[in-house]
């Protein structure tokens, strides 16, 4: 009897487990389908913008040289501060739109990245930069380490980058850019691992409340794609090539 009760605790045991790891998986899609559809949305909206204009020479002024310029720049991060301090609060659609809103004002705000740079050397980037970030999020996803520690020390160093960026806009130094480049892939790096295995955690603590799970899925996408998107750009300044 006793034999009986313990081959059913095990089988339940497994089932439970199995049922957890099939739950997080399908998390996890979600969070990475949101944040691809994010990646897209940029892409579409950076090359968009700037075909058009290209073909227009006042609109390619008025962008890329003219006040627009930088009302496509400051447009994004007024509705990406918006969107961090509101998003708790939408409903999982209300929440979702939002993402894909910001991640379409991030892409025009990048068309100018086509001005500067080659598309060989963006396209290329761009692979990169997924290949670097699809091998982080994986070994966040499967270590047992804890990488709480990590974030907030990755945290204290970009807050160190932006405000050297900030100095080195006056500075104008090529040495200094090229180490906070530098330092900017790093912290990406590693902030991609840690906002993974956040969301490992995020799941463990709502896997039984579908609504919060759903919401969690497009902040987790959020995250993911501001880490995608900064580790691009930081790439981008390291192995891009610029347009002569």
């Amino acid at each position: 009897m006793a034999d009986t009760r313990r081959n059913l605790a095990a089988v339940a045991s497994r089932a439970d487990g199995l049922s957890y790891d099939a739950g997080l998986r399908a998390f996890m899609l979600s969070v990475y389908n949101y944040m691809a559809i994010g990646v897209g949305l940029t892409g579409v909206a950076a090359y968009g913008l700037y075909a058009y204009a290209a073909s227009n020479p006042d609109v390619f002024k008025a962008v890329f040289h003219g006040p627009l310029a930088i009302v496509l720049l400051l447009a994004p991060v007024g509705y990406g501060f918006y969107l961090i301090f509101r998003m708790h609060a939408m409903s999982v659609t209300g929440a979702r739109n939002g993402f894909f809103i910001y991640a379409t004002l991030v892409g025009l705000m990048l068309s100018s990245l086509f001005v500067m740079y080659t598309h060989q050397s963006l396209a290329r980037v761009f692979f990169v930069s997924a290949a670097t970030f699809g091998a982080t999020s994986l070994w966040g996803y499967t270590t047992k380490r804890d990488l709480t520690g990590l974030g907030s020390f990755l945290m204290m160093g970009l807050i160190g980058v932006i405000i050297a960026s900030v100095v080195n806009f006056f500075l104008q130094s090529t040495g200094l850019q090229f180490a906070l480049s530098v330092m900017g892939v790093g912290i990406f790096t590693g902030m991609t691992a840690y906002d993974t295995q956040k969301l490992k955690n995020i799941y463990e603590t709502y896997s039984s409340d579908g609504t919060a799970l759903a919401h969690s899925a497009v902040r987790g996408a959020l995250s993911l794609y501001l880490d995608f998107i900064n580790l691009f750009l930081y790439l981008v300044q390291l192995m891009g090539d610029r347009r002569n």
